[in-house]
């Protein structure tokens, strides 16, 4: 906030020697345009217009939603206008950049981890009967919510324990065929109430704390859980060995990396600023406004994050994901693990350079093949791919309007719900955003939501005084509102 006070500051000096008319005429431009590519602008009358009279919803997040799908357009136009399609390596690998960081993380983990799983198997039964791995199975009797019928539970826990001192020393197969013929746990039914092999906590604590209370091959007494009275049979190591050894090794490679992470991190020595929860907030919400923004919201003793970096990390996420949606509303307390877990990406990608990491070629030849398809895609759904636009202009000047006005036609088409959404991919939208010029304007979008909206409200008023009255007197109306538009997220 400090730096955009001083900003404005120094702007105001710098416009005062123009007069208070230059400065009126300036800060006029700057509202009266929502956003601008190269020598195209988006002005506030006209995306007034297009979402007045549509059923987009009239919210600051869903115009600047738009105002970002018209930036995204342009810039497609304009590459195609000028005969780029983006169709170099150097292009495609920008725009893969986070496609190709999943690929490198799968690596650095295959040569760093490669010895994780490794366990030694003359030592699987102790391990076993020590309860590093819990194995049981178990019969359910349900009982009624507390408070309900106390006793109706009262005779149902009487049940299960008649039940359980019935299966005192039963076998596998006996205690398994009693579950099938009572149990009220559909997930273990079938399986005569077994299940396997599992990590401790996994389950409730009681019924954890009832399988250590035996012995293997031992049935306990009735144990109390918020699901109801379970009796509960330990298997022996001899009846899950074959689970035990992969489920056993799975542990062992969670806890090595756990510990390799940790050390990775202590000795990064990572430092997350602490007015970082407001800053990364706002990236969350427009990660496109911070795209060139150097401020640090976290250091390490080999990295340093920055909001820039942040941001593309946010916008890599895909939006079904929606956790840009979650980092924004999420509270402070919370941030600073999200960051945190950024920065461990940077050091993972750093990991990945001192072990001189090699993609397979084949994989990144896929992963490039895919950005250069949707750009073509993309060019081609909005018509303006450069032979689109040779076929009807013959000089740079003229492909350059030709490909603006389509791209703007299209998008009120969209906002008509006229045309199926074309979305800009985020792969190909990051590079062109570094390419061209480009800008959305606050204060534009401010006066398009004020202004759409009394736009919207005269309609509607109008419509209603065209109505004619009624012969029957009418209750309040109960009519469902009419669904909105999709807005389109770029």
């Amino acid at each position: 906030m400090t730096r955009l006070r001083l900003f404005g500051a120094s702007a105001l000096l710098v416009l005062g020697l123009t007069g208070c008319e230059g400065l009126k005429r300036a800060l006029t431009a700057h509202t009266d345009v929502v956003a601008r590519v190269g020598s195209q602008e988006l002005t506030v009358q006209r995306l007034t217009e297009l979402l007045g009279d549509s059923e987009v919803p009239l919210r600051p997040d869903a115009i600047r939603s738009i105002a970002q799908l018209w930036v995204n357009y342009q810039l497609v136009a304009l590459a195609a206008a000028q005969g780029d399609t983006l169709g170099t390596i150097e292009d495609a690998d920008a725009g893969m950049w986070a496609a190709l960081a999943q690929i490198t993380f799968r690596e650095v983990q295959e040569v760093i981890g490669k010895d994780w799983g490794t366990v030694d198997s003359t030592t699987f039964e102790a391990t076993y009967n020590d309860g590093a791995l819990l194995g049981a199975q178990h019969i359910l009797l349900s009982k009624q919510p507390e408070g309900v019928s106390p006793e109706k539970n009262a005779a149902i826990k009487a049940e299960a324990e008649k039940l359980a001192a019935s299966l005192k020393g039963a076998s596998a197969e006996v205690f398994g065929a009693a579950a099938k013929r009572r149990t009220d746990d559909p997930g273990s039914k079938d399986r005569g109430g077994s299940y396997g092999v599992f990590p401790a906590g996994q389950m409730v604590p009681e019924f954890d704390a009832g399988i250590r209370s035996v012995k293997p091959g031992e049935v306990s007494g009735v144990v109390e859980t918020q699901f109801g009275y379970h009796i509960i049979r330990r298997h022996t190591f001899a009846e899950i060995k074959d689970q035990f050894g992969p489920a056993y090794a799975s542990i062992a490679a969670q806890a090595a990396e756990s510990t390799y992470f940790a050390k990775m991190d202590s000795a990064a020595q990572v430092k997350v600023k602490p007015t970082a929860a407001k800053l990364v907030k706002a990236i969350a919400e427009d990660p496109d406004g911070f795209r060139t923004d150097k401020t640090v919201i976290a250091t390490s003793k080999p990295v340093t994050l920055k909001a820039s970096r942040v941001a593309q990390w946010m916008a890599a996420f895909p939006p079904q994901s929606r956790v840009r949606a979650q980092v924004a509303q999420a509270p402070d307390s919370v941030i600073p693990t999200f960051v945190e877990n950024l920065m461990r990406n940077e050091l993972v990608l750093r990991v990945a350079d001192s072990l001189k990491i090699t993609l397979d070629t084949a994989e990144v030849n896929q992963v490039r093949q895919a950005f250069f398809s949707g750009v073509k895609g993309v060019m081609e759904a909005l018509n303006v791919t450069p032979a689109q636009l040779a076929d009807s202009a013959t000089d740079a000047a003229a492909r350059a309007k030709l490909a603006s006005a389509r791209v703007d036609a299209f998008l009120a088409s969209v906002i008509r719900n006229e045309v199926q959404y074309v979305e800009v991919p985020e792969q190909l939208a990051s590079v062109l955003r570094g390419r061209f010029d480009h800008r959305v304007t606050p204060a534009g979008l401010d006066r398009v939501l004020a202004e759409a909206t009394k736009r919207r409200a005269a309609a509607d008023s109008a419509r209603a005084a065209t109505m004619p009255p009624s012969a029957v007197p009418m209750g309040p109306p109960t009519a469902e509102p009419a669904p909105a538009a999709p807005v389109p997220q770029p």
